[in-house]
C-alpha cells in the first residue's frame, strides 16, 4: 500500500538502548497474554498478531535498564493496554455500541483497589482478568500516593475511550486544542509515566503534582503521542476510520494537505521535545533547591528524568520496526554517516544539529518594544448578547476608594486615571449580571487585584530581574489566606493588603475544604506569574501547547471557576467537575476569553511593555508567520474554541447527565453554570470593547515608565514544604 506521505525528519538526539533481557520478556508475555484469553479464541489477536506487534522490543527500548522480572512485568502491563485498545475497537467504536462500552469501562475500576485486601470481582472477559492479575503484582513494592496517580492514570486511559467513541459516533474530527488535551489521556502517555517511575524511582509524593513534574509528563505525553499520530495515521484514519489522530486534525483545522500536516504535527512534536529539555536543564534544578530536596530524592527525580527520556528514543526505535505502523523508509533515511544497527535510528548528525540550531534558537530572538501599531482587532464570532448589572455605577464609585485604601494606588505601579481607564467593575457587571450590589463590589476588587497583580510582577521584578523577591512575594501572597484560622502576616504592600481583605470577606461562609480550594486557584494564578518573569528573564518566547496552558493560570481561570462553583450548593458530584466534558467546556469558555485579551492587548504588551507572552507573538514565532496571519490563525482557534463550547454543552452534558444519573436539581445546577460561562465570554469581549485600557490613543498618551524598588519590606521565610 502506498503511503500517504513521506514521514519527517525526527528530532530525536538520545540514541535508544535495548534491554538486554527482551527475550526473556517477549516469552513471558506470551505465556501471559495466553493464559489470560488474549490469543488464541479471543477473536482479537491471533499468536502471530501479538509476534509481529512485539511489545516485548518496545518494553525493551523504552526501559533498557530495569532487570528481567520488571521487564517482564512492564511488557505484560502494555500487552494488556494494547488488547484493551484493539478489544475496544472491535467490540465497540466498529458497532458504535456507547451504552455497552459504558458498562464495560465501569467495571474495570474495581479490578484496581488501592487496598490489596478488598476482593475484587470475577472476570468476565480477557481484559478484566489482565488488568485484576497486573494490579497484585504491581502495586505491593509502590506506594499509596503512587498507587492513587497510577490507577487515576488508568481509568483516564480508559474511561476517555468513550470521548472517541463518542467523537465518532457524531463524525466530528476535534480541534487542536481539544485534541491534544484529550489524547494525553487517551493516549496513555502519564498512565505510561508512572511505569517509567516503577521501572526506576518513585518521584517524591510533595513534588509529584508540581509544575516542573507536570511539564515533563505533560510534553512526554505530547511527544510520544504526536509521534504515534504520524507513525500510525494509515492504519488509524485510511483504514479503521479513526478521527482521533493530531494530523488528521490539523488538516481539517488548517485545510492543508497531508503531507503539511504532518510536517506541522512533527514541528509541533520536535518544540514539545525541547520543552521537555528546557523543564528538565532549568526549572527541574530550580525546584530541588526550592523544595529543600536531599539527595536521595534529587536521585530519584533525576532516574524518572532520564527514565521519560529513555522512553522516547526508545518509543521511537520501535514504531520504526514494529509492523503495526506505516515506517517504510523511516530507518534509512536516519542513518547518515555509515551508521548501522540498532539504536542508529535517530542519529542524523546534520538534521540534528539543524533542529537544535535554528527552530530551537528561534524561541530567544525576539526583539522587544518593536513599534506595532494599533492591535488588528477581527470579527468576533460571539453568538451570546452581553447582559449588565444594573449595579454597575455605584460598584464604579465604590472600587476607587478601597483600591486607595489598601494602597495599591500609590506605588507606582496604578493610580486613579489608570484605574478609571480600567472599568473592572464593567467586567464585573457582565460576568454577573445578576449579581447583588456587594457581590459586584467584591467581583470588581478581586478583578482589580488580580490585573494589579499581573501588571505588578513583569513591571517590579521584570524590570530588575528580580527573580528571588517576586518568589518571596508569591509566598507571602500565599501566606496571607489563611485556611484553618491561622494568623496572616502583617501585611507589607498593597497586594497583601487587598488580598487579606477579600480573603476575609470571601471566605466568610466558606467551608474548610473551600477555604483550600481557592487558595489553591489563587496560588496557581500568583506562581503562574513567575513562568512569565522566568521567561522574560531567559528572553524566551514560550512553547505554544505550555502557553495556552499556562495562559490560562496566568488569566486566572481557575480562580474564576472557584468562586462561580462555590454558589452551586452540594447537588452536583464533584467527580462531575472533573470529568471530560465539563474540563473541556470550561477550557473552551476560558481560551476564548483569554485570547480575547491577547488580541486587544498585542500593541499594549509588545510595544509599549516588551511582553514575550502573548498567543499573536507566539504562533508568529512558532509558524514564522505575519502579524495580520497570527490574527486570522488566532481567531479561528477563537471560532473552533466557541463551537467546541456549543458543541459540549448541546451534545456532550446531556450524555454527562445520564452517565452520572444528575438529580433534576444538579442538572439544573450545571445549566446555569454554562449560562455562566457563557455571561463569562460576552462580559469579557464586551469589557476589552468599552475600556480604556489598549486602545491606541490611550497608550499613547498614558506613561509607561518603570517604578522604583517595591520589595517587601519585611523578611519572611515560609514552613518547610510538607511531605
Amino acid at each position: 500500500m502506498t503511503q500517504p506521505f513521506e514521514l519527517p525528519h525526527f528530532y530525536m538526539p538520545y540514541a535508544a538502548r535495548l534491554n538486554p533481557h527482551v527475550d526473556e520478556a517477549r516469552a513471558h508475555s506470551t505465556q501471559w497474554a495466553r493464559a489470560m484469553g488474549m490469543l488464541e479464541g479471543s477473536g482479537i489477536w491471533e499468536r502471530s498478531d501479538l509476534d509481529a506487534h512485539d511489545y516485548g522490543l518496545l518494553c525493551a527500548y523504552t526501559h533498557p535498564d530495569c532487570d528481567g522480572p520488571a521487564l517482564s512485568l512492564i511488557t505484560d502491563w502494555y500487552v494488556w493496554v494494547f488488547f484493551f485498545d484493539d478489544h475496544f475497537l472491535e467490540t465497540f467504536k466498529r458497532t458504535q455500541d456507547r451504552a455497552g462500552g459504558k458498562a464495560y469501562l465501569d467495571r474495570l475500576p474495581l479490578f484496581m483497589p488501592l487496598d490489596l485486601t478488598t476482593p475484587v470481582p470475577e472476570p468476565e472477559n480477557p481484559v478484566e482478568a489482565g488488568l485484576a492479575d497486573l494490579w497484585s503484582r504491581t502495586v505491593p513494592t509502590m506506594s499509596p500516593h503512587w498507587r492513587r496517580r497510577f490507577a487515576v492514570a488508568t481509568e483516564h486511559l480508559l474511561n476517555e475511550s468513550l470521548w472517541e467513541l463518542s467523537n465518532i459516533n457524531e463524525g466530528r474530527v476535534a480541534n487542536p486544542v481539544e485534541y491534544i488535551e484529550m489524547r494525553r489521556k487517551v493516549g496513555g502517555a502519564p498512565w505510561s509515566a508512572g511505569l517509567v517511575e516503577f521501572a526506576t524511582a518513585e518521584v517524591p509524593a510533595f513534588v509529584a503534582a508540581s509544575r516542573p513534574l507536570r511539564v515533563l509528563m505533560e510534553t512526554f505525553s505530547d511527544a510520544v503521542h504526536l509521534r504515534n499520530d504520524i507513525f500510525s495515521y494509515q492504519r488509524e484514519v485510511e483504514e479503521e476510520g479513526e478521527l482521533s489522530n493530531g494530523i488528521l486534525v490539523l488538516e481539517t483545522f488548517f485545510d492543508c494537505g497531508t503531507q503539511e500536516a504532518a510536517d506541522t504535527v512533527n514541528d509541533i512534536l520536535t518544540s514539545r521535545l525541547h520543552q521537555f529539555e528546557h523543564t528538565a536543564l532549568t526549572e527541574v534544578p530550580a525546584l530541588a533547591l526550592d523544595k529543600g530536596l536531599t539527595p536521595d530524592e534529587v536521585a530519584a527525580v533525576a532516574a524518572y528524568t532520564q527514565g521519560l527520556q529513555d522512553w522516547q528514543s526508545g518509543g521511537h526505535e520501535w514504531h520504526m520496526r514494529s509492523s503495526r505502523y506505516m515506517n517504510q523508509g523511516a530507518r534509512s533515511k536516519q542513518r547518515p554517516l555509515g551508521l548501522s544497527g540498532m539504536g542508529t535510528s535517530a542519529a542524523d548528525v546534520r538534521g540534528l544539529l539543524a533542529d537544535a540550531g535554528a527552530e530551537r534558537l528561534r524561541a530567544y530572538t525576539h526583539v522587544p518594544f518593536q513599534q506595532v501599531g494599533p492591535s488588528l482587532i477581527p470579527d468576533f464570532h460571539m453568538p451570546y448578547e452581553v447582559r449588565l448589572s444594573p449595579h454597575l455605577d455605584g460598584a464604579r464609585r465604590r472600587l476607587i476608594p478601597w483600591m486607595r485604601e489598601t494602597g495599591m494606588l500609590q506605588e507606582g505601579v496604578w493610580d486613579e486615571d489608570k484605574l478609571a481607564a480600567y472599568d473592572l467593575p464593567l467586567c464585573a457587571a457582565g460576568l454577573d449580571p445578576d449579581a447583588t450590589p456587594e457581590a459586584l463590589d467584591l467581583s470588581s476588587r478581586w478583578l482589580a487585584w488580580g490585573t494589579y497583580g499581573d501588571d505588578y510582577y513583569p513591571l517590579v521584578f521584570g524590570h530588575r530581574r528580580d527573580l528571588a523577591a517576586a518568589k518571596l512575594c508569591t509566598e507571602r501572597l500565599s501566606s496571607c489566606m489563611p485556611v484553618d484560622g491561622e494568623e496572616a502576616p502583617v501585611p507589607v504592600n498593597g497586594m497583601e493588603r487587598g488580598l487579606i481583605d477579600l480573603w476575609t470577606r470571601s471566605t466568610a461562609a466558606m467551608t474548610r475544604d473551600q477555604r483550600r480550594s481557592l487558595r489553591a486557584a489563587v496560588d496557581t494564578m500568583t506562581e503562574s506569574w513567575l513562568w512569565e518573569l522566568s521567561n522574560q528573564l531567559q528572553h524566551r518566547v514560550p512553547d505554544p501547547v505550555d502557553y495556552l496552558e499556562m495562559r490560562r493560570a496566568t488569566f486566572g481561570a481557575d480562580l474564576t471557576k472557584n468562586l462561580c462553583r462555590m454558589g452551586h450548593g452540594p447537588a452536583v458530584p464533584d467527580e462531575v467537575y472533573r470529568s471530560g466534558p465539563v474540563r473541556s467546556l470550561e477550557n473552551a469558555a476560558i481560551d476564548y476569553a483569554m485570547l480575547i485579551n491577547d488580541v486587544f492587548s498585542y500593541q499594549k504588551e509588545i510595544q509599549y511593555e516588551g511582553e514575550f507572552h502573548n498567543a499573536l507573538l507566539v504562533v508568529q514565532n512558532f509558524f514564522g508567520c505575519d502579524y495580520p496571519t497570527a490574527v486570522r490563525v488566532v481567531n479561528d482557534l477563537m471560532t473552533q474554541r466557541m463551537r467546541q463550547f456549543q458543541h459540549v454543552a448541546a451534545h456532550e452534558l446531556p450524555v454527562l447527565y445520564g452517565d452520572f444519573d444528575l438529580s433534576e436539581e444538579a442538572r439544573a445546577t450545571m445549566d446555569g453554570y454554562v449560562v455562566e460561562l457563557q455571561n463569562y465570554m460576552s462580559g469579557i469581549l464586551n469589557w476589552h470593547r468599552g475600556c480604556r485600557r489598549y486602545g491606541a490613543a490611550d497608550l499613547a498618551r498614558r506613561a509607561h515608565g518603570f517604578v522604583p524598588d517595591l520589595a517587601p519590606a519585611a523578611v519572611w521565610r515560609p514552613e518547610p514544604a510538607a511531605r
